[in-house]
C-alpha cells in the first residue's frame, strides 16, 4: 500500500484550538508538510514515520550505485535503519500486556503506532498537533484491520485525554523538541502507571560543547523547534518522578543514516548540519528510558 493508493479519512475527534500561537505554527508546518523523504520511505512497505535511522549500513544490499534500481535499493535500506530505530524505542518499552494501554506522544503518521500493535498486540493511542497526520495514521490504522487498537488524536501532548495512570508506557520519538521539557515530563508521569516506562529518542545539544552550536541553530530553523540539550532532559525527569534506567548514546549509530541520506535523490538540506554536528560534539543522538516512580 503507497501514500497514493490512501484515501482522506473522515475526522473522528475534536480538532482543539492550539494552546499557543507556537502550536498553531507548528500544527500549520506539520499540516502543510509533505516532503518525499517521509512518503517515499514509507511507501517501501506501509510504516510512515517521522524520525530517523541507526545501525550500519548494508552496503551488499545497496549493491554497484551505477546498476538500475540501485536509487530504491538505498531508499529501502534508509527506511530499514528508521525502522530499526523505531524497533530499537519498542525493545526498552519493558513488558507490555495485550491488555494494555501505551501512548506515542507526537505519532506523526503513525508507522512505530503500527509496529507497536504488531510486537505487543496492545492498544496504541497516538497524539499528534497536526489533523493531516493524525488522519493519515487513522486511515492507515483502517487500511490494516487495527483501527480498534492503533489510534491517533489530535491535541497537545502537554494535555492529554487519558486518565491517571492508564498507560503502561509512553515515547516521544524525535518530538520532544517542540515543548518545554518540564511541562512534558509531568504529564508523561500523570497518564503512565507507578512502574510505567517512558522512552524518548531525541537529538540533544551537548552541554560539554558549551552552547548550542552553529549547526544545531540550523536544524532549529529548519525544524522550527527548540533542541534541549542533554542536561536538561535528565533534570526534568528527575524533577517528575521519572528515574532513568537506560541512556544510551547513539550518535556514531546514526551518523550511517545521514551520510547515506546525503548521497540520495531525497536530501533536503539539512543533511550537512546532522553530519558535522554529530561528527564535531555538538549534537547527540539519544535514547532515554525511565520508569515512573
Amino acid at each position: 500500500m503507497t501514500m497514493s493508493e490512501l484515501t482522506t479519512a473522515p475526522r473522528e475527534s475534536v480538532v482543539d484550538a492550539p494552546a499557543t500561537p507556537y502550536q498553531g505554527d507548528i500544527a500549520r508546518y506539520w499540516n502543510h508538510e509533505a516532503r518525499p523523504v517521509n512518503l517515499r520511505l514509507g511507501d517501501v512497505d506501509g510504516l510512515y514515520h517521522h524520525h530517523y535511522g541507526v545501525g550500519d549500513v548494508d552496503r551488499a544490499a545497496l549493491g554497484d550505485p551505477g546498476a538500475p534500481g540501485h536509487e530504491q535499493r538505498l531508499i529501502a535500506e534508509l527506511h530499514r535503519l528508521e525502522s530499526a530505530q523505531a524497533e530499537l524505542l519498542l525493545d526498552h518499552l519493558g513488558p507490555v500486556q495485550r491488555d494494555d494501554i501505551v501512548v506515542d506522544a507526537g505519532c506523526g503518521r503513525g508507522g512505530s503506532m503500527v509496529m507497536a500493535h504488531r510486537r505487543f498486540g496492545c492498544q496504541v493511542e497516538g497524539v499528534t498537533l497536526s489533523a493531516k497526520q493524525a488522519d493519515f495514521a487513522n486511515e492507515r490504522a483502517r487500511q490494516l484491520d487495527y483501527d480498534g487498537f492503533v489510534r491517533a488524536q489530535v491535541c497537545n501532548m502537554l494535555d492529554m485525554p487519558f486518565a491517571k495512570g492508564q498507560a503502561r508506557a509512553s515515547w516521544n520519538n524525535e518530538s520532544s523538541m517542540y515543548v518545554d521539557l518540564h511541562d512534558l515530563f509531568a504529564e508523561h508521569a500523570r497518564i503512565l502507571a507507578p512502574g510505567g516506562r517512558y522512552v524518548t529518542v531525541t537529538g540533544c545539544w551537548n552541554p560539554v560543547y558549551g552552547q548550542p552550536s552553529k549547526w544545531v541553530s540550523q536544524i532549529n530553523a529548519h525544524f522550527e523547534c527548540n533542541i534541549h540539550s542533554r542536561r536538561e532532559y535528565l533534570r526534568a525527569m528527575a524533577d517528575n518522578r521519572l528515574v532513568p534506567q537506560t541512556v544510551l548514546d547513539l550518535t556514531e549509530a546514526t551518523l550511517p543514516y545521514w551520510e547515506l541520506r546525503a548521497t540520495s535523490s531525497l536530501v533536503t538540506g539539512i543533511e550537512e548540519a546532522f553530519i558535522n554536528s554529530y561528527r564535531d560534539g555538538s549534537f547527540q543522538y539519544l535514547l532515554i528510558a525511565a520508569d515512573r516512580v
